[in-house]
């Protein structure tokens, strides 16, 4: 890689650089002379610093796991959540949306390459995948973890898709980001725009592959969220969950040590920058049941692994989901005030399906409100009231609830045969009845 070519050449700099100083001072040059030695010792060693820091994406994502992670499942049950090293973390229901596990979730902190995630769903969404994209000289000179593309080279959308999210390239998020937004800064701008659709307040980008830069973060929390809107997208959910491919000239192997060591992972994205730290976020499903994962700011990439595995260890285990409420079932019926129907049923507007823990479950408290009486006519389809469910006063769900059919109001025939009924009735039943 041309990272680890720069990062030799500017060892040996500084190396020759120390000889040189060591020699002229041996021989004992003026004052001047030896400050300006000094200095450029100095400068050298600053300059590979700055380098391997500044260029540290995803650079060693390549590496085996150093130590052994432990891969038996844990139980949590009636214990305290696990303790890890990650700085934040989260656990997130994709059907709910509800957060089984949180460690500082929404502190803001760099995301690394975990950005790609965005990227990647922004140009699913507004690119065509055959599309044929020429790779720039800003592509091709990118640092960090690459795939390798050169000036003038052309890959399909979807080739650089892969690159980009399988081997976490930062060049293919460049070549990505241009052709889609035209420039690196406006591709950008229609990150941020659906950051703000998604309704994300600690989220901003400043590039679309993760490299350090100032105003560039977010929170476990969100990046959950984001996760949980791409992984709705089908190529996506696909793409993440692959551990190897080929595409033109080049093979591809994940960067993700979570889709070979844990059951039911199937997603979704590393990252790695001196200031965000080891990052990763991960999908898994088991039963039909999705979950997702985020660490940020772990000391290594198997601590990353082992606080992955140990949260969502502990959301397995200690939650099960719950059908609460299903779309389409009558609920009740609410009062039709001069209909031709006295009633319409309530029925329940959306399916809520939620994780639970058996303490919750037991706690689960249901409120139906609903309008006693409502004017004819009644159209169908208008809400009426909501069922919410709530543990000791917090609500966790809710869903509205809307009529299931039409009633017509009462017009003039209508009474009129409501007062020729009540006559023949009384005259049946005759005076001494």
């Amino acid at each position: 890689m041309k990272e680890i070519f720069l990062n030799r050449i500017l060892i040996k700099f500084v190396l020759l650089s120390y000889i040189y100083m060591v020699n002229y001072l041996k021989i004992g040059c003026g004052i001047l002379t030896k400050k300006l030695v000094i200095g450029i010792f100095l400068c050298a060693i600053i300059l590979m610093h700055q380098f391997v820091y500044v260029q540290g994406d995803d650079f060693d994502e390549d590496e085996p796991l150093k130590e052994v992670i432990n891969i038996e499942t844990k139980t949590y049950s009636n214990a305290e959540p696990p303790k890890i090293s990650a700085s934040a973390a989260v656990v997130l229901d994709t059907v709910s949306g509800r957060i089984l596990y949180g460690k500082n979730t929404h502190l803001r902190r760099p995301m690394a390459s975990t950005t790609k995630i965005m990227t990647a769903i922004v140009a699913i969404e507004n690119g065509n995948l055959d599309d044929k994209v020429k790779v720039s000289k800003r592509a091709a000179a990118i640092g960090g973890s690459v795939i390798n593309l050169q000036t003038d080279e052309e890959l399909s959308l979807k080739e650089l898709l892969y690159g980009m999210l399988i081997k976490s390239g930062n060049d293919a998020a460049i070549a990505v980001a241009e052709h889609i937004g035209g420039s690196v800064e406006d591709f950008v701008e229609m990150m941020n725009k659906k950051a703000r659709e998604l309704g994300l307040k600690d989220t901003a980008f400043k590039n679309p592959h993760g490299l350090d830069a100032n105003g560039h973060y977010s929170t476990a929390y969100e990046l959950a969220k984001i996760t949980r809107y791409a992984l709705k997208n089908p190529v996506f959910s696909e793409m993440v969950g692959i551990q190897s491919t080929y595409i033109t000239n080049r093979n591809l192997y994940t960067t993700n040590e979570m889709l070979s060591i844990y059951p039911g992972a199937d997603g979704v994205k590393t990252g790695y920058t001196g200031k965000a730290g080891r990052c990763l976020v991960t999908s898994a499903t088991r039963e039909g049941w999705r979950i997702i994962s985020v660490v940020l700011n772990c000391p290594s990439k198997s601590a990353r692994a082992q606080s992955s595995k140990d949260i969502l260890d502990f959301a397995f285990f200690n939650y099960k989901i719950y059908n609460l409420a299903k779309a389409g079932e009558i609920e009740n019926s609410v009062n039709v005030y001069r209909g031709k129907e006295d009633k319409v049923s309530a029925i329940i507007m959306k399916d809520i399906n939620i994780p639970l823990t058996l303490a919750e479950k037991e706690k689960l408290e249901k409120t139906v409100y609903l309008k006693s009486t409502i004017n004819a006519p009644v159209f169908k389809d208008i809400e009426v009231g909501e069922i919410r469910f709530s543990i000791d006063g917090k609500v966790i769900a809710k869903t509205g609830l809307k009529t299931g059919d039409e009633v017509a109001a009462k017009k003039y025939n209508d009474y009129f045969g409501e007062v020729l009924n009540i006559w023949f009735s009384l005259i049946k039943k005759g005076p001494n009845d």
